[in-house]
Order: structure tokens, then sequence, then C-alpha cells
């Protein structure tokens, strides 16, 4: 069995919603993957046949105090992917650009998710409360959600289950690394070194 009491807490289904929740199987609306035209349609009704609804593990990144003090209607998630599922991701798309995804590059690739190098995803531990258990995932910042509070709330009650919850300093070791991804500045010339 997996201690990991360090990294989660188990909270039951009635217990409020907070920054650091790991959500499985939660109800989405996204963007559909397909082309975008504006034609004989309006762009309403174009942006309309663009929906839909997925169920995506997420983890939630709007700050507690925030959802504590009823101060925002909207939640903010991010996706949340099992590290194999990630994985077999990651060796498509290294096959796609003909490169080989050897071991070796996968433990790097890895190491550099883990130790923020790569801005964009955020690596969780794995952990396991009673009949909680949650493996090595990898968070990706590329696809932000929102969710009615009202109703992420109300979906957490139907389900009746309890969940796991990032505790501190994990949950906020999670919001940095977001933080650092949206406060990126790309400069189109740097600083000229003369030294």
């Amino acid at each position: 069995m997996i201690t990991n009491d360090l990294w989660y807490e188990a909270v039951d289904a009635n217990v409020e919603l907070t920054q650091g929740d790991i959500i499985l199987n939660c109800p989405v609306v996204r963007w559909a993957s397909k082309s975008v035209e504006v034609s004989n349609q309006t762009e309403i009704e174009t942006l309309r046949s663009l929906v839909e609804v997925a169920e995506i593990d997420l983890v939630v990144i709007t700050q507690g105090c925030d959802l504590e003090n009823k101060k925002v209607n909207n939640v903010i998630l991010c996706p949340h992917f099992a590290l194999s599922q990630y994985q077999e991701n990651w060796e498509q798309a290294m096959n796609n650009m003909k490169q080989n995804p050897t071991a070796k590059a996968w433990g790097r690739y890895c190491d550099d998710i883990k130790n923020g190098y790569i801005w964009n995803l955020s690596m969780l531990n794995e952990g396991e409360i009673g009949n909680l258990k949650l493996t090595h995932r990898i968070v990706d910042f590329h696809d932000v959600y929102t969710l009615p509070r009202t109703f992420l709330e109300s979906f957490l009650q139907n389900k009746q289950e309890s969940r796991l919850r990032l505790r501190p300093p994990y949950r906020e070791h999670l919001s940095q690394a977001f933080a650092r991804f949206f406060m990126r500045v790309g400069l189109p010339t740097g600083v000229k070194k003369v030294w």
C-alpha cells in the first residue's frame, strides 16, 4: 500500500470544494477539434456547432479563499492524465516527428516535468488513502476549463464519493506552476551581452 498522506488528504463528498481537489470523470464543455468555417451560419451558430461535452479528470486551480468566500461563480480547472497514458501520447508524438522514443528519453522528459522545465506541464505524485488511489499524474496547462461553481458542487454531491485533495504546500506548488506558465514573456530581442 502506498502511504502518501503528505501529498493528499481524503475528503467526503459534502466537504466544500477548494483548490487542489482532484475530480475524476468530470463533465466539461470544450471545443471540438475540427476545422472552423464561418459560411452560411452566423458566428454564434458556428461556435455552437463546435461545442462538445467530455468526461475528464480535473484538478481545481481556483484559489481556495475565493471558493470559500464565494467570490467566484466559475471554477478554473486543469486536466490531468495518468503517467502511463501520457507516455503513450508522448511516444506517438515522438514517432510522428520521426524520433526514437527510448526509455532514457522518456526518463529525461519526466525529470524535466518534475523539475518544472516544461512550462505547460506539472507532475503530481501518486497517492493512496483508504480506497482512494491515484497514480502519478501529468497536469497540462494548455487546456484550461471553467465550470460554474454551483454545477461542480452539485455534481460532487450527486456522486457521493470521497475525493483526494492536494495538501499544502503541494497545491500551492501546482498553483505556482500554473502561474509560471501564464506569466511567461517572450522578448523579441534579448539583452545584448557586453561582458
